[in-house]
């Protein structure tokens, strides 16, 4: 039986994001079969002080009293409004791609959820998931770009600055809310689920109010196959590219579409589909449009490994990178482990409309 605090949450989640349900403020008639969002009407007056707070922060920055810091490169900031994954790292990998693809040299900062401490940390190829967070050790395997963690991310950058003086541009892993971060450019990622409700945290999932349109430094853009608020932004694709073995991914090699379609020859009681991730459900949905027949588990968000969550009997298993990152083939015993790895794929008019924000603040190929 699950704790009622696990319990609690995931009906608080189901209240933000249900259509059907009745939003706090609104006057409409309860859909039939929908639950009434008590929880979330509950909370409400915790999420009027987080409004109050949040208002009198950036009253004290409008006002000077508080002021973001200044760094000698820009900074782009990939975040989103609410709580919870919506395709910030994938964003943060193709903006690395660009920049590749322009000459220019960026590395990455991040904040590194879930990491044990919160001092400043250089990523590196022998770093822990554990020291420095899932997703940064992702991104610094992935792309081979710097990458520097810290809770301060002003911190962080000058840091990585210091260790890296050629870099031209930094790009913030998440962010957003961090004020004293300066940002030359923002990326607003959404994904399926849009504002939720449309109330602050803890009534609804905004970790800030939500605006009528995007600012002159701002670019929307949505992880999904539509736009899911009325901002007008872009669209990316998130599709499976292939499976590779886990102690083959671990030397480098690629995922092939050709192990994952000799996958689907498995029988669904030999093959397990883990994901620990903010929405497990849509991994498994690309799976099963591949034509994979499995068992499912999913787990929180940034899910350790510290112990296997399946049996030592299960016989496949089928994971993210962002599970990989923090999974030894020596622990996995005779369990056949697949790293799944996913192609993000913004819109082209997405690409040229951050071109030309990067070459308007006078980047150039160094």
């Amino acid at each position: 039986m699950k704790p009622l605090g696990q319990l609690l949450a995931t009906r608080l989640q189901r209240e933000w994001y249900s259509k059907g349900s009745q939003a706090p403020g609104r006057t409409t008639s309860q859909a039939p079969g929908k639950t009434w969002p008590l929880l979330s009407l509950a909370l409400l007056p915790l999420s009027l002080l987080y409004r109050l707070l949040n208002s009198l922060r950036n009253a004290l920055y409008r006002l000077g009293l508080l002021r973001a810091e200044t760094l000698p490169v820009p900074v782009v900031v990939v975040g989103n409004w609410i709580v919870g994954g919506a395709g910030k790292t994938p964003t943060t990998l193709a903006l690395l791609a660009l920049c590749q693809q322009m000459g220019l040299r960026a590395g990455v900062i991040s904040r590194g959820y879930g990491r044990a401490e919160d001092e400043v940390a250089l990523v590196t190829r022998s770093s822990s998931a554990a020291a420095v967070g899932d997703e940064p050790l992702l991104i610094h395997l992935r792309s081979s770009v710097p990458v520097a963690v810290g809770r301060d991310r002003v911190a962080a950058a000058r840091a990585l600055l210091n260790a890296h003086p050629e870099l031209q541009l930094l790009i913030s892993d998440d962010g957003l809310q961090h004020l004293r971060l300066p940002r030359a450019l923002a990326i607003l990622v959404f994904d399926e689920r849009g504002i939720g409700n449309g109330q602050l945290l803890p009534s609804g999932p905004l970790r800030q109010p939500a605006a009528a349109a995007p600012r002159s430094n701002e670019i929307v853009l949505y992880n999904a196959g539509a736009s899911s608020t009325a901002l007008p932004g872009f669209l990316a694709q998130r599709r499976l590219s292939g499976a590779v073995e886990l102690s083959d991914w671990w030397a480098g090699q690629p995922a092939t579409p050709q192990a994952l379609q000799a996958l689907r020859a498995l029988p669904a009681d030999q093959l397990l589909a883990a994901a620990g991730m903010a929405q497990p459900q849509r991994f498994f949905d690309m799976l099963s449009a591949q034509g994979l027949r499995f068992n499912t588990l999913p787990l929180a968000d940034h899910f350790d490994f510290a112990a296997l969550p399946w049996p030592a009997s299960t016989r496949h298993v089928l994971v993210t990178e962002k599970d990989a990152i923090k999974l030894d083939p020596a622990r996995c015993g005779a369990t056949q482990v697949w790293v799944v790895a996913l192609d993000f794929c913004p819109e082209p008019a997405f690409t040229q409309a951050v071109q030309a924000r990067l070459t308007a603040l006078g980047l150039r190929p160094h």
